[in-house]
């Protein structure tokens, strides 16, 4: 099975990133779902959504956890008991989570292509980043900036949270790999620390 990496945060929290290569056979083995969850998966039409559900199964394992630990609010977010936070992410043939015992957390995966440059002014002031010439860079930049707005629209959970207008990442530079957020909604700031990192054209940002 292909547990594609693993990073380690702090003693509490950690991330687990899967490269699904696998067939659905393949992936079924070792795992069992919920009835709930059982009927989620046949209810979706694509192989690569099934295989992306499947694989996050096994990444629970690394934690300890079962699909049967796993539930979901009214907004969409999973939830675990007993204090503990998760966040999930899947972009074709990579999925990820991250696990925590003690904060919450949010997680996002993107792969890296220029459709990002026409949805831009939509979640982030475009003028910012007009000093980076090269395409590739800026293509870069932008979806790391996504992926950690999107971190942080799931750490908070609730709809009618504006990328554009109630989340703020910190610039950064590349080589820093790290940088911070604010959601900043109804008159209240909260604060997140954001680490990133590229692998085969894919984003993976993450905070907590």
């Amino acid at each position: 099975m292909a547990l594609y990496k693993t990073l380690t945060i702090s003693n509490t929290t950690k991330v687990f990133i899967w490269k699904i290569e696998e067939t659905i056979d393949e992936l079924k083995t070792g795992i069992s779902l919920t009835e709930s969850n059982e009927t989620r998966y046949n209810s979706m039409h694509s192989e690569i959504h099934q295989k992306g559900f499947l694989s996050i199964r096994h990444l629970l394992k690394e934690v300890g956890l079962t699909d049967a630990d796993l539930h979901y609010d009214e907004h969409g977010k999973p939830h675990l008991t007993n204090g503990r936070y998760i966040s999930i992410t899947h972009s074709f043939e990579f999925t990820g989570i991250i696990f925590s015992y003690e904060t919450p957390v949010g997680i996002d995966i993107e792969k890296q292509r220029d459709k990002i440059l026409k949805i831009a002014f939509k979640f982030t002031p475009i003028e910012e980043y007009k000093t980076i010439a090269n395409s590739e860079a800026l293509i870069s930049k932008l979806t790391i900036v996504w992926g950690a707005k999107e971190s942080l629209y799931k750490i908070y959970g609730k709809q009618k949270l504006a990328f554009l207008h109630h989340i703020y990442i910190e610039d950064f530079k590349f080589a820093d790999e790290k940088t911070t957020g604010e959601i900043r909604y109804n008159g209240e700031e909260s604060s997140y620390n954001i680490q990133f990192l590229e692998f085969e054209g894919f984003t993976c940002v993450y905070a907590y």
